[in-house]
């Protein structure tokens, strides 16, 4: 699945493509995705305007003047900014036209999402999806003072705390471990037990293996590729995930590999107590 980096990267590289300009149509080849098209879609965005392109955890969310489309890329799915007369393939989706090039969700697995959120309904921030959500962990208000004070009562692995997303947001299997390995911390340490001293580091930790995967791209998984088709590099300098019973890059013990919450957890004994 697509996480944090993979999204922002996808963020950022259809904003110069998208914000400023005005939809000259809407494509839908299926009822939905994970949940069903908004009514209308077409008519909704035609001749209107993109406004900003963000993001919120893991979702991207384009602003327009009466709303904002929302978007998700599930499992599998990615988008790209391609000529308006690009063959359709398999798994093509949804198409948003801007006159003479479109931005294309590709979904081999159809668990992504395209949604709609009114003006009218409040602050997008408001909607279902998103109103649960912790903070961003490359803003100013994820800091280890936050970490150590919202986990006084947590008594999940810390892994899990990280992946339930009502912390921090978008930190996901991957980041976790890798940020786990970095700070030194067991996975398996109940959260409620870790001091501040140490929520000192993941936190640095977490915004350093976040930022340096946006730099390289984002991890190339099974299913996904930047806006522009190419391929994130950051699976190159993983130090521990997906790397069962090879050496550890700073000690040479065997990486271990365990089960959490139905995720596999991948981390060195030796450095991470």
């Amino acid at each position: 699945m697509p996480e944090l980096p993979e999204v922002e990267v996808t963020r950022r590289g259809i904003a110069p493509h998208v914000q400023d300009q005005t939809v000259t149509g809407v494509i839908l080849r299926h009822a939905g995705l994970r949940w069903p098209f908004p009514p209308a879609l077409d008519a909704l965005l035609r001749g209107r305007s993109v406004l900003q392109v963000g993001r919120r955890g893991k979702y991207l969310l384009l602003q327009f003047a009466h709303g904002t489309l929302i978007i998700h890329l599930g499992m599998s799915g990615h988008l790209r900014i391609l000529p308006a007369d690009t063959p359709v393939r398999k798994h093509d989706h949804v198409d948003l036209q801007f006159g003479a090039q479109l931005m294309r969700m590709h979904d081999p697995r159809r668990f992504g999402a395209v949604l709609w959120h009114a003006q009218e309904e409040g602050p997008v921030e408001n909607h279902l999806l998103l109103r649960g959500l912790g903070v961003e962990p490359l803003e100013a208000g994820f800091t280890a003072d936050l970490l150590y004070r919202l986990t006084r009562t947590r008594r999940q692995d810390i892994k899990q705390v990280l992946l339930s997303g009502d912390i921090v947001v978008g930190v996901g299997n991957i980041y976790a471990s890798e940020s786990l390995f970095k700070a030194g911390i067991n996975p398996k340490t109940p959260a409620q037990r870790i001091g501040l001293a140490r929520y000192e580091k993941l936190a640095q930790a977490i915004r350093e293996i976040l930022a340096a995967a946006i730099e390289q791209g984002g991890s190339t998984l099974r299913d996904f590729v930047a806006v522009n088709g190419r391929s994130g590099y950051f699976q190159q300098n993983y130090f521990v995930y997906d790397r069962p019973g090879e050496a550890c890059r700073v000690c040479q013990a065997p990486v271990r590999q365990i089960k959490q919450g139905q995720r596999s957890t991948f981390y060195c004994v030796q450095c991470q107590k």
